[in-house]
Protein backbone atom coordinates (compact mmCIF):
# COMPACT_ATOMS: atom_id res chain seq x y z
CA UNK A 1 0.00 0.00 0.00
CA UNK A 2 2.75 2.48 0.91
CA UNK A 3 4.60 1.68 -2.35
CA UNK A 4 1.51 2.77 -4.22
CA UNK A 5 1.70 6.19 -2.57
CA UNK A 6 4.62 6.78 -4.90
CA UNK A 7 2.02 6.90 -7.65
CA UNK A 8 0.26 9.71 -5.84
CA UNK A 9 3.57 11.49 -5.41
CA UNK A 10 4.38 10.94 -9.09
CA UNK A 11 1.14 12.73 -9.84
CA UNK A 12 2.27 15.67 -7.74
CA UNK A 13 5.72 15.54 -9.30
CA UNK A 14 4.25 15.72 -12.79
CA UNK A 15 2.11 18.65 -11.63
CA UNK A 16 5.25 20.39 -10.43
CA UNK A 17 7.53 19.72 -13.38
CA UNK A 18 7.72 22.11 -16.30
CA UNK A 19 8.75 19.42 -18.80
CA UNK A 20 7.94 15.78 -18.12
CA UNK A 21 9.29 12.95 -20.25
CA UNK A 22 6.63 10.85 -21.96
CA UNK A 23 6.60 7.84 -19.66
CA UNK A 24 4.17 5.77 -17.71
CA UNK A 25 4.70 4.83 -14.10
CA UNK A 26 3.67 1.30 -13.14
CA UNK A 27 3.65 0.40 -9.45
CA UNK A 28 1.54 -2.27 -7.85
CA UNK A 29 -0.23 -3.09 -11.10
CA UNK A 30 -1.43 0.49 -11.59
CA UNK A 31 -0.29 2.64 -14.49
CA UNK A 32 -0.37 6.43 -14.44
CA UNK A 33 0.39 8.53 -17.50
CA UNK A 34 2.36 11.50 -16.16
CA UNK A 35 1.93 13.30 -19.49
CA UNK A 36 -1.87 13.35 -19.19
CA UNK A 37 -3.44 16.78 -18.89
CA UNK A 38 -3.77 18.20 -15.38
CA UNK A 39 -7.05 19.88 -14.57
CA UNK A 40 -7.49 22.18 -11.58
CA UNK A 41 -10.86 23.45 -10.41
CA UNK A 42 -11.43 25.74 -7.44
CA UNK A 43 -13.75 28.46 -6.25
CA UNK A 44 -10.98 31.05 -6.52
CA UNK A 45 -7.35 31.62 -7.48
CA UNK A 46 -4.97 34.25 -6.12
CA UNK A 47 -1.54 34.81 -7.67
CA UNK A 48 1.22 36.79 -5.95
CA UNK A 49 4.14 37.49 -8.29
CA UNK A 50 6.25 38.99 -5.49
CA UNK A 51 6.17 35.89 -3.29
CA UNK A 52 6.02 33.43 -6.19
CA UNK A 53 2.84 31.74 -5.02
CA UNK A 54 -0.51 30.79 -6.45
CA UNK A 55 -3.30 29.83 -4.06
CA UNK A 56 -6.35 27.83 -5.11
CA UNK A 57 -9.14 27.99 -2.52
CA UNK A 58 -12.56 26.46 -2.02
CA UNK A 59 -13.39 22.94 -3.18
CA UNK A 60 -10.03 22.46 -4.90
CA UNK A 61 -9.80 19.40 -7.11
CA UNK A 62 -6.66 18.56 -9.06
CA UNK A 63 -6.95 15.64 -11.46
CA UNK A 64 -4.69 13.77 -13.83
CA UNK A 65 -5.96 10.58 -15.41
CA UNK A 66 -7.40 8.40 -12.61
CA UNK A 67 -5.69 10.40 -9.85
CA UNK A 68 -7.44 13.06 -7.78
CA UNK A 69 -6.27 15.45 -5.08
CA UNK A 70 -8.92 17.39 -3.22
CA UNK A 71 -8.54 19.96 -0.44
CA UNK A 72 -9.96 23.21 0.81
CA UNK A 73 -6.77 25.06 -0.18
CA UNK A 74 -3.73 24.29 -2.33
CA UNK A 75 -0.76 26.66 -2.42
CA UNK A 76 1.69 26.33 -5.30
CA UNK A 77 5.15 27.76 -4.55
CA UNK A 78 7.48 28.67 -7.43
CA UNK A 79 11.27 28.90 -7.34
CA UNK A 80 12.89 32.23 -7.99
CA UNK A 81 15.38 31.12 -10.64
CA UNK A 82 13.38 29.39 -13.36
CA UNK A 83 9.75 29.66 -12.26
CA UNK A 84 9.40 25.90 -11.78
CA UNK A 85 7.14 24.69 -9.02
CA UNK A 86 9.19 23.73 -5.95
CA UNK A 87 6.49 22.94 -3.38
CA UNK A 88 2.79 22.23 -3.02
CA UNK A 89 0.95 22.78 0.28
CA UNK A 90 -2.58 21.46 0.70
CA UNK A 91 -4.78 22.00 3.75
CA UNK A 92 -8.29 21.26 4.88
CA UNK A 93 -9.66 17.79 4.25
CA UNK A 94 -6.81 16.65 2.01
CA UNK A 95 -7.62 13.49 0.04
CA UNK A 96 -5.56 11.64 -2.58
CA UNK A 97 -7.53 9.04 -4.52
CA UNK A 98 -6.64 6.50 -7.21
CA UNK A 99 -8.73 3.66 -8.57
CA UNK A 100 -7.43 1.32 -5.83
CA UNK A 101 -6.08 3.47 -2.96
CA UNK A 102 -6.97 6.52 -0.91
CA UNK A 103 -5.01 8.68 1.51
CA UNK A 104 -6.53 11.27 3.83
CA UNK A 105 -4.93 13.88 6.09
CA UNK A 106 -5.54 17.31 7.51
CA UNK A 107 -2.63 18.72 5.50
CA UNK A 108 -0.03 17.67 2.95
CA UNK A 109 3.23 19.19 1.77
CA UNK A 110 5.10 17.97 -1.27
CA UNK A 111 8.65 19.32 -1.53
CA UNK A 112 9.62 18.66 -5.13
CA UNK A 113 13.28 19.55 -4.52
CA UNK A 114 13.73 16.85 -1.83
CA UNK A 115 11.12 14.38 -3.09
CA UNK A 116 9.40 14.26 0.31
CA UNK A 117 5.62 14.02 0.59
CA UNK A 118 4.51 14.76 4.17
CA UNK A 119 0.96 14.01 5.28
CA UNK A 120 0.01 15.41 8.70
CA UNK A 121 -2.95 15.15 11.03
CA UNK A 122 -5.08 12.00 11.31
CA UNK A 123 -3.46 10.26 8.33
CA UNK A 124 -5.47 7.33 6.97
CA UNK A 125 -4.40 5.10 4.10
CA UNK A 126 -6.73 2.51 2.64
CA UNK A 127 -6.31 -0.15 -0.01
CA UNK A 128 -9.31 -2.43 -0.38
CA UNK A 129 -10.18 -3.72 3.10
CA UNK A 130 -6.71 -2.94 4.51
CA UNK A 131 -6.02 0.32 6.34
CA UNK A 132 -3.25 2.02 8.27
CA UNK A 133 -3.46 5.22 10.28
CA UNK A 134 -1.08 7.50 12.17
CA UNK A 135 -0.63 11.13 13.08
CA UNK A 136 2.05 11.78 10.43
CA UNK A 137 3.52 10.07 7.41
CA UNK A 138 6.54 10.98 5.30
CA UNK A 139 7.03 9.35 1.90
CA UNK A 140 10.31 9.63 0.01
CA UNK A 141 9.08 9.39 -3.56
CA UNK A 142 12.60 8.91 -4.88
CA UNK A 143 13.29 5.76 -2.87
CA UNK A 144 9.67 4.63 -2.33
CA UNK A 145 10.22 4.42 1.43
CA UNK A 146 7.75 5.71 3.99
CA UNK A 147 7.68 6.37 7.73
CA UNK A 148 4.56 6.68 9.87
CA UNK A 149 4.65 8.19 13.35
CA UNK A 150 2.22 8.96 16.14
CA UNK A 151 0.17 6.01 17.39
CA UNK A 152 0.27 3.84 14.28
CA UNK A 153 -2.65 1.45 13.87
CA UNK A 154 -3.20 -1.02 11.03
CA UNK A 155 -5.79 -3.50 9.82
CA UNK A 156 -4.47 -5.95 7.24
CA UNK A 157 -6.96 -8.21 5.48
CA UNK A 158 -5.52 -11.45 4.15
CA UNK A 159 -6.85 -14.04 1.70
CA UNK A 160 -10.54 -15.00 1.34
CA UNK A 161 -13.49 -12.72 1.59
Amino acid sequence: MIRNLAILAAFLLSFGTAAVAQTNIDLGGMTVDTTAAIEVTADSLSVDQQTGTAVFTGNVIIGQGDLRLSANMVEVVYGSENSEIIRLNATGGVTFVTAAEAAEAQSAEYDITTGLLTLSGDVLLTQGASAISAQNMVVNVTTGSARMEGRVRTVLQQGGN
